[in-house]
């Protein structure tokens, strides 16, 4: 069959390599892609947000299944314009990828259907928002309403602080119209876990926990972050706090987004904070995590076609998810300056060290080819070197090791990521 990929980024390179071990793959493309995913797929110039060129393309080409990588054409609509042109593809449709795109939307559904969560407010305008902070319990969370490249969530400890949060997502509009609503909530302490999981609309198969570092530096200290490294399974999801997401968290969500005519086909990514109450969600994602799913991915055993056409086809029950009893650690080589300004186009060396391995990946975000046919650096975060081990702290060792291999001006990473594996 043949399989066509819509993103750019590390996590749709870790779908690419997970696709090209399917048997039932012949030919895969990736639009556009990026110079990582050239060795597994052919890629397209086309744009994650020309819907119609990409769905005449996947009409031309006589693609089986489309799989959507990113968050920006699902809160689009783009799987609705594939299904309107007959075209299987597996991502939740618009009216169910709200459940990421609107924080105000998933607050309410949380609220409406007991689903644990923080306290929160909504606010359409900054003065309203600006009178509330006068009362709240400090320190406290201000999340612009829709989609801000994982950035448009500060935490605030002073009033003064929270103020001027608001000025930035309601009134400067950094985050851009993802600040025309914003969210107001109370603050969480706790571990926090994501929890991604396959879903048919009725169905969800959870799979392997993993823990993320958004900060930009060591000592969890920086700029908030798309992500700067990742580790699975996380030592602090439980057996307790799995049964308590189970019956609480993971199937009521399915359940309410049926409840609501939003029947969820996709993946459902759950950001959980681990309070002294319980487990609450704080945040839901409509596709897999980037950098979660390049730890999660490697770790599956399943053909990832069967269990997204199951999803497609409403027969996600047929499914036994498994998963190899190891782990994974996974750091992001950056440009420095990341995230707010840095240089491009440095050759990057190094790639040949993770041939032939099945224990060592190197999944590219930030690449692109130079007019000489180079690899070289093409954004914020760069490359994904992801290690597996017996346990975590194999997998840290080797992950460390494996990042030593790739050479590229202006290289920045963190040096600590899985530190909580040493305190678990």
């Amino acid at each position: 069959m043949k399989v066509l990929i819509v993103g750019s980024g590390g996590r749709e390179h870790a779908i690419a390599m997970a696709v090209a071990k399917s048997p039932k793959v012949d030919k895969i493309y990736c639009a556009p892609g990026n110079a990582g995913i050239a060795a597994q797929a052919e890629c397209v110039p086309i744009a994650a947000m020309e819907f119609d060129k990409l769905a005449d393309f996947a009409k031309e080409q006589g693609i089986d299944l489309t799989i959507i990588g990113m968050d920006d054409p699902l809160v689009g609509g783009i799987v609705d314009v594939f299904e309107e042109r007959g075209l299987r593809v597996f991502g939740p449709r618009k009216n169910a990828a709200i459940l990421e795109g609107s924080k105000a939307f998933s607050k309410e559904l949380m609220k409406k259907y007991n689903i644990p969560t923080a306290g929160y407010e909504t606010f359409d305008d900054a003065d309203s928002a600006l009178a509330y902070l006068e009362t709240a319990k400090l320190p406290i969370v201000l999340k612009a309403d829709g989609l801000a490249l994982g950035k448009g969530v500060l935490i605030c400890h002073t009033l003064e602080e929270a103020k001027d949060g608001v000025k930035e997502i309601m009134q400067d509009k950094k985050f851009g119209t993802a600040g025309n609503r914003m969210v107001v909530e109370e603050f969480m302490t706790g571990r926090e876990v994501s929890v991604l999981s396959f879903v048919d609309g009725k169905t969800i198969k959870i799979m392997s926990s993993a823990q993320d570092h958004k900060r930009a530096l060591d000592g969890d200290q920086g700029l908030n972050t798309g992500g700067m490294g990742t580790f699975s399974p996380s030592p602090f999801y439980t057996k307790e706090v799995d049964e308590f997401c189970k019956k609480y968290i993971y199937q009521a969500t399915v359940d309410a987004m049926a409840a609501e005519g939003r029947d969820f086909q996709g993946i459902i990514f759950f950001g959980l904070m681990l309070t002294e109450e319980g487990p609450k969600v704080l945040e839901y994602n409509a596709r897999f995590g980037d950098p979660e799913a390049q730890v999660v991915l490697p770790r599956m055993k399943n053909d990832i076609i069967e269990v997204m056409e199951a999803c497609v086809d409403g027969k996600l029950d047929t499914i036994d998810l498994q998963f190899e009893d190891n782990a994974a650690v996974c750091v992001v080589l950056a440009s420095e300056g990341y995230p707010v300004s840095y240089k491009k186009g440095y050759p990057i060396t190094g790639f040949e060290q993770f041939d032939g391995r099945d224990d060592r990946f190197c999944y590219h975000a930030g690449t692109a080819f130079n007019d000489k046919g180079e690899i070289v650096t093409n954004g914020g975060r760069v490359l994904g070197i992801t290690a597996t081990g017996a346990d975590l702290k194999e997998a840290r060792a080797n992950e460390y090791e494996a990042t030593e291999w790739i050479s590229f001006e202006n290289k920045y990473m963190r040096h600590e990521n899985g530190k909580a594996i040493d305190e678990g």
